[in-house]
């Protein structure tokens, strides 16, 4: 009697481990491609990622982020003006690969597909932490 309460109390619990699993997004082999910058140092370009991957693994259920960089000086300032409007003083883009399974949660993406050159929008003051004000291409 105890073996079977003792299974049935496993099974629950992977049961529910995997069904927890589903509600997150998949960030465990995102690759980070390293680009250089003139603007920001590289531990302000990591900052700037480590804030969307964990964005990335708890909003985007259902989605598997592959690869995460820093657009670069060149394109980042063409961005610029997001920082201005919303009375910051720097923006910071990365852009993305990642793809979506069939049961992703966010229906406005295509299902059982790949998004390629996805923005990812950063500002802050010097010196403050990173805040994402905005994604998509």
């Amino acid at each position: 009697m105890k073996k079977i309460i003792v299974t049935i109390a496993l099974s629950c619990f992977l049961l529910i481990g995997l069904a927890g699993c589903k509600n997150m997004g998949n960030v465990t082999n995102v690759k980070i491609k390293e680009v250089g910058s003139e603007i920001y140092s590289k531990e302000e370009i990591e900052d700037a990622i480590h804030i969307i991957i964990n964005d990335f693994k708890e909003n985007w259920e259902g989605c598997t982020l592959n690869e995460i960089y820093y657009i670069g000086d060149e394109r980042n300032y063409d961005f610029i003006e997001w920082a201005t409007r919303n009375n910051k003083e720097e923006v910071i883009v990365l852009t993305s690969h990642f793809t979506v399974s069939s049961y992703a949660k966010d229906k406005s993406l295509n299902l059982n597909s790949e998004y390629t050159n996805w923005n990812w929008i950063l500002i802050r003051d010097k010196n403050e932490s990173w805040q994402h004000i905005d994604h998509g291409y």
